[in-house]
């Protein structure tokens, strides 16, 4: 049943080989990276103008600067970002261009920036998606943490079928979207030109601050969230189909068109409407009322709008496990996060980041504008680091028009280094100081564990240690008995067949069970030494553990092996009528330096 259950969930297994037949197409690929950057298009311009208004209708002629100005930010880390992409075809993006060029902890400060920003997308996408569905929907604000969870659970479980699975889900909702919006762009401008754009006459406002350039800073910070999502593809370069560089670039190219004209024709309409952004509607909804009416357009805008902003969760499922990967190839995450599942994805780091993402929402309530100040701080520092270590790439390479790339990076990094200087300075009071701590302690605990991990690897290795005689050693084996059964005698048996010295332990719980046990032990009649261990607070573990440390003090050049008589029942549910006694003393034992842990299960037939 449980087999029935993970197939329908997750499908069939794949095999090892299949996985070149689970890389993207392009146009996948825009379904599977694009939507946390084209789903940021329903709350990037918002941003804008949720500070200009701040200044009434003279703050608000500031929009269209600041779009402009993000469309050529993004121009420039697109272009940087094409030429990552060539260089370091194998994914990792950020975190391999710094860590190569810039250092170790340059690497892992991108890398921490990065997850963290992962993190925050999820939340933030699923928070927004659900906020536009209560748009609509008001009685469902009731639910919002519970239908927050619920979709980030669904998100995952389309991940772990496999990133081709995944990305073919994503593709229609994507399309849809795009479409819509180019529909309600076109029609916006056309009727803008014409002069039959009506108006919302939601302006003049009143203004409770001067246009000052901190103010347009702020506006410009909070707009720059419209581009988280671009670096995804340059983390997921070994995804796309063959050759992996060049359709990867391609997408971005494509990607970057989209999310700039998208952009800049929502601050356009949003403007010559007058739109106020509020939580209950937005820019776009504003744009399509004004636009379209009531009709099927605007619904089917507004619709498709709340679907991406939900699946927009979906880019940091493909470029969390991935990114996880590659730093526990470096051993700077557990080994597990290398291992795939039986559809051939980074189950592992789905479930991280998934489980995370689904705490976040719940300590934030499922509240978009709270964890908002948590996002695009990190991807700017990541944008940064990599622009920095392309330009030390270049000098260090020289190949062919080095020149022409290296300043291509070298404008990109000074440029994403202003902008992150902004984004922090302006969010840091907003909740961006937590972003600060975060951070910082993601990078001490990778380079813990790679330490431990170059100290585990340094004492197990084979040619450290001068190869010795085969010693024969003195090997006692015990056996702890609760009751003088089949498994008991079974365990006694394996137990001969490995050692001349064993002896058999009873812990006594009682003066009556003591006279009881010892009566059967003679009945039963062998020659295996019995040790029987008073226990008066009617511990079972720890009288054990005392005696094996005083054996151990005893003699000391010992070795001992327990062998514990274990019962399986042959339904899983049927453990819950067992006390899980030898449970308990290998979970205690395991631990233990210098002893030998050994089960023999007994299988019960009823």
């Amino acid at each position: 049943m449980v087999e029935e259950v993970r197939r329908l969930l997750l499908g069939r297994r794949l095999r090892s080989v299949e996985a070149q037949d689970q890389r993207l197409t392009k146009t996948r690929a825009l379904g599977a990276f694009g939507l946390d950057a084209l789903s940021s298009v329903a709350y990037g311009p918002n941003e804008i103008l949720y500070v200009l208004i701040l200044a009434g209708a003279v703050g608000t002629r500031f929009s269209l600067p600041i779009a402009l100005a993000i469309a050529a930010l993004l121009a420039i880390v697109v272009t940087s970002y094409r030429q990552t992409l060539f260089a370091y075809p194998n994914g990792g993006g950020s975190y391999t261009v710094a860590r190569e060029n810039l250092g170790t902890k340059a690497g892992l400060l991108a890398a921490a920036a990065l997850m963290v920003d992962y993190l925050a997308t999820v939340a933030v996408s699923v928070t927004a998606g659900v906020e536009a569905l209560i748009a609509l929907a008001p009685g469902l604000d009731a639910y919002r943490v519970p239908l927050d969870v619920g979709c980030i659970v669904a998100i995952m479980l389309v991940n772990l079928r496999g990133v081709r699975e995944a990305g073919a889900f994503f593709v229609l909702p994507t399309y849809v979207f795009l479409g819509s919006m180019a529909l309600l762009m076109g029609w916006g401008l056309l009727r803008l030109v014409t002069g039959d754009l009506p108006h919302l006459h939601a302006r003049p406002l009143p203004a409770t601050e001067g246009v000052t350039l901190f103010l347009l800073l702020r506006a410009f910070a909070g707009g720059c969230t419209a581009m988280t999502g671009v670096e995804a593809i340059a983390n997921g370069v070994p995804l796309f189909e063959d050759p992996e560089p060049r359709n990867a670039a391609r997408t971005l190219t494509t990607l970057a068109v989209l999310l700039g004209a998208l952009v800049l024709g929502v601050t356009v309409l949003g403007n010559a409407i007058g739109a106020v952004p509020s939580e209950r509607a937005g820019l776009i909804a504003q744009i399509g009322h004004a636009v379209a009416g009531g009709g099927p357009l605007f619904w089917l805008v507004q619709l498709s709008t709340a679907l991406v902003l939900l699946l927009a969760a979906n880019t940091p499922f493909n470029g969390f496990p991935l990114l996880a990967a590659i730093m526990a190839q470096d051993w700077y995450l557990p080994r597990q996060f290398v291992h795939r599942g039986l559809r051939l994805s980074y189950y592992n780091g789905i479930l991280v980041i998934g489980t995370l993402a689904i705490g976040l929402v719940v300590v934030f309530g499922g509240s978009t504008h709270a964890l908002i100040p948590l996002y695009a701080v990190g991807v700017f520092l990541c944008f940064t680091l990599s622009q920095a270590g392309m330009v030390r790439h270049w000098l260090r390479v020289r190949e062919p028009r080095w020149r022409i790339k290296l300043a291509i990076n070298g404008l990109g990094a000074l440029v994403t280094g202003l902008v992150t200087a902004i984004v922090v300075i302006v969010k840091f009071p907003e909740g961006a100081w937590l972003i600060a701590l975060i951070v910082p302690a993601l990078v001490v605990l990778f380079a813990r564990i790679h330490r431990y991990y170059q100290q585990a690897g340094q004492e197990v290795r084979v040619w450290r240690i001068r190869p010795p005689e085969m010693q024969r050693c003195v090997h006692t084996v015990l056996v702890p008995i609760a009751d003088l059964n089949r498994p008991a005698v079974e365990s006694l048996v394996y137990a001969c067949s490995i050692s001349e010295r064993v002896t058999a332990v009873h812990i006594c719980l009682s003066d009556e069970e003591k006279a009881r046990f010892r009566s059967q032990w003679a009945a039963w009649g062998t020659d295996v030494p019995l040790v029987e261990i008073h226990s008066p607070y009617r511990l079972i573990v720890e009288p054990l553990l005392d005696y094996i440390d005083e054996r151990n003090r005893q003699e000391p050049g010992e070795l001992l092996t327990v062998v514990l008589p274990e019962l399986v029942p042959m339904h899983w549910w049927e453990n819950a009528l067992h006390n899980q006694i030898a449970l308990r003393m290998k979970l205690a034992l395991f631990t233990r330096p210098g002893t030998v842990v050994t089960s023999v299960p007994y299988h019960l037939q009823c």
